[in-house]
């Protein structure tokens, strides 16, 4: 197994489509990955998740700063030695090669193909899946699933370090990602390789993580475990970008020492702000409770979704302009049109300045 550091790495490219202009991917980062552990890259699209990857895989090379494998300059390893699996979003498989051969590619160039049988029924037995028997097909005769497996399967069948996914399951329907992500829990167990994964689905993040970094825009945000991340965020970005449904933001502005969110009502701040300061309250959709008429806030109902899967029913809601959400109990009708009265939980609500996005304690 290996570890991976990440010093001071940088990244700057530079887009043709706008004569040139340098685009910052990755600033300033540090990192570093234990060996046997699991973490995975979760951000928005374009927040430079794979550039990082790239980078860790010897793809491309950082501007500055400095990438290495336990301890050793990753540009001071042969790359036949750096012990890489990659899997990618588009699966990357040769056109005309069946599978057996894209499995068996790393095998067959140190002249060990009769271990290829071993590895396809290893890989079998650990996931419950039979890919043997899409070992004689063409990438053309295979679904997106089918591939999928082969590629997974390609990254295994080596003598593996490091495994590197980028948003391996993207291309696949619901249906198919939840089972793959069984598949690839079980792999990761099994093989017990340090794994550095990609993607910007906390599911997934969730169903693979040891440890969960949230990237925005080339930089760290917070890093931890998900339930801390998400129970526990230290900025605004943090907190709208996990937890389903999405937080509420309600705006407003310190009067008297306490938060005043007009006819939101009144809340005490963590600790003491200037008044006229501009704080964001964020509180989930499961922390507002519908009570009787004789107190809350009252709102129209806008949308009723049902979540039969989950077991709740999700209201959107309005008053005087604003929009929250709602998480209530299944069983429970609602109509749009109509009128609920909203009861804040204050002790589970999250105070961010209006300006930085930074956490108020």
């Amino acid at each position: 197994m290996r570890t991976i550091t990440l010093k001071d790495v940088s990244k700057t490219f530079y887009d043709k489509s706008r004569k040139l202009t340098p685009v910052l991917a990755i600033k300033d980062f540090n990192l570093h990955v234990d060996d046997g552990e699991a973490v995975v890259l979760l951000g928005p699209s374009g927040c430079g998740k794979t550039t990082l990857l790239r980078l860790i895989a010897g793809l491309d090379q950082p501007d500055s700063g400095e990438i290495f494998y336990n301890d050793l300059p990753l540009d001071e390893i042969p790359i036949e030695d750096r012990g890489i699996g990659m899997v990618f979003q588009n699966y990357v498989l040769i056109p005309h090669w069946e599978s057996r051969k894209t499995v068996g590619f790393f095998l067959r160039l140190r002249d060990r193909e009769e271990e290829v049988p071993a590895h396809v029924n290893t890989v079998a037995k650990i996931t419950g899946v039979d890919i043997e028997s899409l070992m004689g097909r063409f990438p053309r005769n295979l679904s997106g699933g089918e591939k999928q497996r082969v590629s997974i399967a390609r990254a295994f069948a080596r003598d593996l370090e490091l495994l590197l996914f980028d948003e391996p399951f993207a291309n696949l329907d619901a249906k198919f990602r939840a089972q793959a992500r069984v598949e690839l829990k079980r792999l990761i167990q099994e093989f017990n390789v340090t794994l550095i994964y990609v993607t910007h689905d906390q599911v997934e993040a969730m169903s693979v993580a040891d440890r969960i970094v949230v990237i925005n825009a080339g930089r760290i945000i917070q890093s931890g475990p998900y339930r801390d991340l998400h129970d526990d965020p230290d900025s605004l970005f943090v907190a709208e970008f996990l937890g389903t449904p999405t937080i509420n933001a309600f705006w407003g502005r310190v009067n008297d020492g306490e938060w005043d969110g007009s006819y939101m009502g009144r809340a005490a701040l963590p600790r003491p702000r200037p008044d006229g300061s501009e704080v964001i309250v964020g509180i989930r959709p499961q922390h507002i409770k519908i009570c009787d008429q004789n107190g809350g806030i009252p709102a129209t109902i806008e949308r009723v979704i049902p979540f039969y899967a989950e077991q709740y029913t999700l209201l959107e809601v309005w008053l005087r302009k604003r929009r929250w959400r709602i998480q209530a109990p299944l069983h429970e009708r609602f109509q749009p049109g109509e009128t609920v009265h909203c009861q804040l939980d204050w002790p589970r609500a999250l105070f961010f300045d209006a300006a930085s996005g930074d956490r108020i304690r």
